[in-house]
């Protein structure tokens, strides 16, 4: 693998992380009536594992 192959992959991921995270703004944003009717967050409130998540990727409200 040459370098620059893993400077693209490099690259492409900190796309996908700043692209999923402007989603998850995106969606946090929205008014709380409507993250309920989409379903937003997937995960119920009290699963410790989803807790650990959001913790992890700053996305707690």
């Amino acid at each position: 693998m040459s370098m620059f192959e893993s400077l693209g992959r490099y690259g492409a991921a900190i796309k996908f992380d700043h692209d999923r995270k402007k989603s998850i703004r995106a969606m946090n944003s929205l008014p709380p009536h409507v993250q309920k009717d989409i379903g937003w967050p997937a995960s119920p409130p009290n699963d410790p594992q989803a807790a650990l998540i959001s913790l992890l990727l700053g996305t707690a409200r």
